[in-house]
């Protein structure tokens, strides 16, 4: 039988996971299709499992990455600590489905930073408090690094953006973008941050990738800083959701 795979949320306008799953089954041989499931509700979610017997994975976007946590049998380790959903592996035993939650953030952004970072950047500066940041700081203290969030409306454990100067580019050389600030069609917004501070000792790395480079990006680059964008990323989480979806746990 065909397997099934698809990506779940709403409004799905272009998809990269289809785009990237259905080259990746024609090149290698897969017999296999994936499918975009836009819902308009949540409860729809159970009719997608019920309708679609030879389904063996989901990717979950927006707004779905938490509400379709309680319908998980299982969660890894990292999507319980984060509070987020981006993988289900979906297993049949006889009646029953089984449904397991992942959070492959982690794994892309790790991967994807490490290769920047050098033994001077113990500590970064996270620059929003949507749901991706969650999983971004889960990785930097997996990588070893102290985190601290940056918001326009900062709480309790929180600075704002005007209280970031010299001394804190000094103390917090990577920076992570993680709101989407400087995203298409919006490529003259950039966060505001005191650029003139930046040097060759910052790496400063954005979770946007359209356009491929960010005002925030640009800025950075003419100041000597590291640079890298969010697509290596996008890829890296596309290549662990396969990982997942035929892994034996």
């Amino acid at each position: 039988m065909k397997h099934t795979y698809g990506l779940i949320g709403h409004p799905l306008g272009h998809s990269f996971s289809k785009a990237f799953f259905t080259e990746k089954f024609q090149t290698e041989g897969i017999e296999a299709e994936y499918l975009n499931f836009d819902l308009p509700d949540i409860v729809a979610f159970a009719t997608v499992i019920q309708h679609y017997p030879s389904l063996r994975g989901l990717n979950v976007t927006l707004p779905y990455k938490q509400q379709i946590m309680p319908f998980m049998d299982e969660l890894s380790e990292e999507a319980r600590s984060i509070g987020a959903v981006n993988v289900i592996k979906v297993t049949h035993d006889g009646n029953r489905t089984r449904l397991k939650g992942y959070n492959s953030d982690v794994i892309g952004f790790i991967n994807s930073i490490r290769p920047l970072l050098r033994p001077h950047h113990q500590k970064a500066l996270v620059l929003g408090t949507g749901g991706a940041s969650r999983a971004i700081v889960y990785g930097l203290h997996r990588l070893g690094l102290e985190t601290c969030y940056v918001s326009r409306s900062p709480r309790e454990g929180m600075i704002s953006y005007s209280d970031i100067d010299h001394h804190v580019i000094d103390q917090y050389p990577v920076i992570v973008n993680c709101s989407p600030c400087g995203m298409y069609p919006h490529v003259e917004e950039c966060p505001l941050l005191p650029y003139e501070s930046f040097g060759p000792n910052n790496v400063l790395y954005d979770l946007v990738y359209n356009p491929l480079e960010t005002l925030f990006l640009r800025k950075g680059k003419a100041q000597g800083a590291t640079v890298k964008n969010g697509l290596e990323m996008l890829h890296l989480q596309a290549l662990a959701s396969w990982d997942f979806w035929n892994s034996n746990d």
